[in-house]
């Protein structure tokens, strides 16, 4: 794999501005060729400002989708905006919340909302067990030069040429009240793919190379990555879906591929020849990096816990394995921060590497060539009666139907497997939760800290290593004993895909141009509206109720996945296990300082505890202020898209965030539709500090810096933070407190 900088490319080969110039290519051309890219032709297309380098975007996408975790919040607060229809199709699937096992009968509750919505608002309900999100939105809504927002991070469709952004609900409420996306034009990073992947190497070994590259660098942070080059030609088209899905994990906004008569056979299976239309970038194209991939250097690859760019080949894992399995555990351990200890060298039997758990699922590993290609590793084989087990989840009904009827399934079943629904629960803690000191290897989208399902705090832990299914299905074969495809023997054939779409058919509910407003919604006692929230006063009273110094603060440690999905409908509840996982004094010390704030709001005078803390400071605050809590971590807001992630924040009268930086955009906006300022500082925190920013609101309307006194008991200090510039909407969302005040004031 190559790095490279800003770069030209012509007729897909890197060039220099001097040749260029040598070739007779203008300035003007040059200045222009970012045009050239695919990036520019869909983003063009889609943005009513146009899209110029340097300047904001306005997108309206073609479609929207969400689900169980997700969709009740955003139609909550789009029907609280003055929502009557959807304007565009918006898909609502249940791939999350799908066991109804937690919480009595709150999940399917939220089922039957999403249904009774759909009727009434006309939208498109895919029932449990039917078909994981972004399965479905590959097989019936991408199309060449599209774009797709979902409520879900790894909401990426560029393989089938179209470019898919995941983001927190609030920026899908704004598509369904016709507003638009706002972002400033992106970067473009160009990946040259060469070559062709050899026999027992998948798409998730090339996508966590990829990652492992580019992460911890920041390389592609969110820029939009261009697949390009012959090796694209080279990859069947759910070879490409795979890579495509985990772009996600490196931070990126989007990506998009270029197309061919591949892309247009997979469309055409599937009934749908007209979505497809031939993708490249133009003769001339300028990219801002360019990244140079030789598939046939690919080797089969684990990304040990707790992040996919923990990256290592599989082959040195193997040959070392307790070298680098210790120093993964010193890695491991620092992160659990001495909850509870994992000593990854017990796997380590007679120089080999033996886990207790395989899982092949979801949007990244339920794919049919991955579960096709696996059931060919364990044809005629077993897996043992021992700890080792495998769980398989095809990512749709279609999918699971045609395994069913070329014999992958029975393979699958015959060699010790257990094949289940299409649900995504083991990419984020909710399905096959290993026991205690276990090791899982999953081709799934995540492998963060307790996305197995295990709870540090009460003494367990298990973790998960990513890896293909292909070597995941040889180490099944060697019942447990980590195993690369490559040293595998067997026949990589597998039968063509056949769509038969007639589960859909039968069961999905299409209701989208068909809006019945007079049906009710259907509530259940766990959806719960949203608790008001004030506006930006002029002034803000800070209290600092954790401090994370961790390189990486993921959404999971903000608001954790698994456990809670079942309370995602119910803002209040769902907020008692705001950082839980991190910090669990949080909670308690949030609703402390919002009892202060209430306090303060009723009776206007200020809790002595402040009031002390602006005598030290020498303030004397003009016009409105109010008492909230804050937090300070170095790079929040890496991993999922859950909007929860902030709201939980702020219904606990959270009103900031403190960072060095943000890691992703989308949690950055979650912030920002909630009404919360992503201040970023250089100043240190402790818990308990109490921070004063004089004219919050004038800096805000006017781009100035945010000044900071801090006051830690007798001590004062000064200081100073920035907010990344602002559109005029997002100042105003601000001002007004949330995104739901901000559609109220208009």
């Amino acid at each position: 794999m190559k790095l490279y900088g800003p770069s030209y490319i012509l007729d897909g080969t890197p060039v220099s501005t001097e040749e260029l110039a040598a070739a007779g290519y203008s300035q003007k051309l040059l200045d222009n060729a970012y045009q050239g890219t695919i990036a520019y032709s869909v983003l063009s297309a889609h943005s009513l400002s146009g899209a110029e380098k340097g300047k904001t975007l306005h997108v309206k996408f073609d479609a929207l989708a969400s689900h169980d975790i997700t969709y009740v919040g955003i139609i909550q607060t789009a029907k609280a905006s003055g929502l009557t229809e959807f304007p565009l199709p918006y898909v609502l699937t249940n791939c999350h919340n799908s066991l109804c096992a937690v919480g009595g009968t709150i999940n399917e509750d939220d089922h039957l909302f999403g249904l009774s919505a759909a009727k009434k608002y006309g939208g498109i309900f895919v029932p449990a067990h039917q078909a994981v999100i972004h399965t479905y939105m590959r097989e019936c809504f991408a199309k060449c030069g599209g774009m797709i927002l979902g409520s879900d991070s790894h909401t990426r469709y560029g393989a089938l040429g179209t470019m898919a952004v995941g983001e927190g609900g609030p920026e899908l409420v704004k598509q369904l009240l016709e507003m638009t996306y706002d972002i400033k034009y992106p970067e473009v990073v160009a990946i040259i793919l060469k070559g062709a992947p050899r026999k027992g190497v998948g798409p998730h070994d090339v996508a966590i190379a990829l990652i492992g590259e580019v992460f911890k660098k920041g390389t592609v942070k969110n820029k939009v990555l261009e697949f390009i080059g012959d090796g694209v030609e080279n990859l069947s088209v759910e070879y490409r879906n795979g890579i495509d899905v985990m772009t996600t994990e490196t931070a990126c906004l989007s990506s998009i591929w270029k197309t061919d008569y591949k892309v247009r056979e997979y469309y055409a299976v599937r009934g749908r020849v007209d979505a497809y239309k031939k993708l490249e970038p133009k003769e001339l194209a300028f990219y801002d990096e360019v990244i140079e991939i030789d598939l046939s250097e690919i080797e089969p690859m684990i990304a040990l816990p707790f992040h996919p760019s923990n990256a290592y080949k599989l082959a040195d894992l193997i040959a070392n394995p307790t070298d680098i399995l210790s120093e993964a555990s010193k890695n491991i351990n620092e992160l659990l921060g001495g909850k509870v200890k994992m000593d990854l060298t017990k796997k380590v039997r007679n120089g080999a590497v033996y886990v207790e758990q395989g899982v092949i699922a979801g949007c990244a590993g339920g794919t049919y060539d991955n579960i096709a290609e696996s059931a060919k590793i364990l044809e005629g084989k077993s897996i043992g009666n021992g700890e080792f087990s495998l769980s398989v989840y095809p990512g749709s009904q279609p999918v699971f139907t045609e395994l069913v009827n070329n014999g992958g399934i029975a393979a699958l079943m015959k060699a010790g497997a257990s094949v289940r629904s299409c649900f995504c629960g083991p990419c984020f803690g909710a399905g096959d939760v290993p026991a205690n000191d276990c090791l899982s290897i999953r081709h799934t989208t995540r492998n963060f800290e307790s996305r197995e399902g295990s709870k540090p705090l009460e003494g367990q832990i298990s973790a998960v290593a990513l890896m293909d299914a292909r070597s995941i299905a040889a180490t099944a074969a060697n019942g447990g004993k980590l195993t690369s495809a490559l040293d595998y023997d067997y026949d990589a054939s597998i039968p063509p895909y056949r769509h038969d779409d007639s589960s859909y058919k039968s069961r999905v509910y299409n209701g989208y141009g068909k809006a019945k407003t007079e049906e009710p919604l259907r509530y259940g006692p766990n959806i719960a509206d949203w608790p008001k929230i004030a506006a930006l006063p002029e002034n803000a009273i800070y209290k600092i109720a954790a401090v994370i110094n961790d390189p990486v603060t993921t959404t999971d440690e903000l608001i954790p996945s698994g456990e809670t999905s079942s309370y995602r409908s119910n803002p209040l509840r769902l907020a008692e296990f705001a950082l839980s996982r991190k910090v669990p004094e949080y909670v308690g010390r949030a609703k402390a300082i919002k009892a202060s704030s209430d306090a303060f709001a009723s009776t206007g005078d200020l809790p002595e505890e402040y009031a002390s803390a602006l005598q030290r400071a020498g303030l004397k605050l003009e016009g409105s202020s109010f008492l909230t809590s804050a937090i300070f971590a170095v790079k929040p807001g890496d991993g999922s898209a859950r909007e929860q992630a902030a709201s939980c924040q702020r219904v606990l009268g959270g009103g900031c965030n403190f960072a060095r930086e943000y890691a992703t955009k989308r949690y950055r906006s979650n912030l920002i539709n909630w009404g919360m300022l992503p201040y970023i500082t250089q100043a240190d925190f402790e818990v308990g500090d109490i921070v004063i920013v004089p004219n919050v609101k004038k800096s805000l309307a006017e781009d100035l810096p945010f000044e900071l006194c801090i006051v830690r008991g007798e001590k004062v200090l000064k200081s100073e933070a920035f907010v990344d510039k602002l559109t005029d909407d997002e100042k105003k969302i601000i001002k007004d407190g949330c995104l739901i005040n901000y559609y109220a004031n208009r």
